[in-house]
């Protein structure tokens, strides 16, 4: 049996946190030795260790504290790991740094557009963007999560197309009675699970509920970030406060309640990978609309199982949510039930599994 370490700087609380505990509690599951590295204390280490996973941290001093990199490199050797996996910027760096001193193969999950990554940063964004990019280059093998993605690898980023390989995400679905049932509510409730950064488009959605000028929906904006108090502002402005409601960083299970009453999970992003936060509401049986980013059209295949509008258009973004709003909702429910019988087939956490293991044992022969 193969052993593996992954390794995140430890301070992710979204997809990127999904994506790795997600991945490593069904290896768990399926007895595999892989074990988890976390370079800071944090959100992280704490969810793996709940969950039962072996976790170690590595306890750096600083964001870039690149005085860890001998106990970087002695704890990979001692541990007598066949393949690093790192996962986020900062891991990529240090295990570039200490490459040709460790014995175990390399690899590289790609979770975002990595020239999009620092966006917005100055000098030292792009000095950061630089750092990541070259990691990428040395890495053995690289898993992007949407073929978009791995294009851009190899066409931009330059990296052989014999090491890139395309693994979707996966979560973990419900059977429909694990989920807790629907109740009646007075509005059409749409749900927008993200950072608020500008990257995520919530201006957008504001604005296309401006457009649509109905009081019958609300919107329910879930997640914290650098441009929260300006979307606050923005809502004032458009006179949509009523009609608003900022919830911040939910949990998991607050997510859970307020899809009990959520008749349309929206993402207005510019970029996107392949987001968890739609498959998370689909197995609730929420119904999805995003833009067309990454490679949304695999996760909603046709108008049968969601909605798709056009990156940065106000209009169409509106429109699909008029649509979404006008449907009878004996179609809707069924549109919500299509796309999670679709997701669960293609994209569990299990199949994410398999994929990677095929990779992995492709690096140790």
């Amino acid at each position: 049996m193969m052993k593996v370490l992954h390794i995140n700087a430890g301070l992710e609380n979204g997809g990127g946190l999904s994506h790795i505990i997600n991945l490593l509690t069904e290896a768990k599951l399926e007895n595999q030795d892989w074990e988890l590295l976390t370079l800071a204390q944090g959100p992280v280490s704490e969810t793996a260790k709940s969950k039962g996973i072996k976790t170690h941290i590595l306890n750096t001093n600083s964001r870039y504290d690149l005085a860890s990199l001998k106990k970087l490199t002695k704890f990979i050797n001692d541990g007598n790991y066949d393949i690093v996996h790192t996962h986020g910027a900062r891991a990529n760096l240090y295990v570039s740094l200490i490459r040709n001193k460790i014995k175990a193969k390399w690899c590289i999950t790609v979770h975002s557009d990595p020239y999009l990554d620092f966006e917005n940063r100055g000098i030292v964004g792009k000095i950061f963007t630089d750092l990541n990019i070259h990691a990428l280059r040395k890495a053995d093998y690289i898993f992007a999560i949407t073929q978009k993605f791995a294009k851009l690898l190899k066409t931009k980023v330059k990296i052989k197309s014999k090491k890139i390989h395309v693994i979707y995400n996966g979560i973990f679905f419900h059977s429909d009675s694990q989920i807790p049932a629907k109740y009646e509510h007075p509005y059409f409730n749409i749900i927008n699970v993200a950072r608020a950064e500008k990257i995520k488009g919530q201006a957008l959605m504001l604005k296309a509920l401006k457009r649509l000028d109905d009081d019958h929906i609300r919107l329910h904006i879930a997640g914290d970030g650098a441009e929260l108090d300006s979307l606050k502002k923005l809502a004032q402005k458009l006179d949509l406060s009523p009609q608003v409601a900022f919830h911040g960083f939910l949990s998991k299970k607050e997510l859970e309640q307020l899809y009990q009453i959520t008749d349309l999970a929206v993402l207005t992003s510019f970029s996107e990978s392949f987001p968890l936060v739609l498959l998370e509401a689909s197995d609730n049986l929420v119904p999805i609309l995003s833009t067309d980013v990454g490679d949304i059209k695999m996760m909603i295949p046709d108008f049968e199982h969601g909605f798709i509008a056009k990156i940065g258009n106000v209009e169409s973004i509106a429109n699909a949510i008029e649509e979404a709003v006008n449907k009878p909702k004996k179609e809707l429910d069924q549109i919500a039930i299509n796309e999670k019988r679709y997701l669960e087939s293609h994209f569990s956490i299990k199949n994410q599994l398999q994929s990677i293991e095929k990779v992995y044992n492709l690096m140790i022969k």
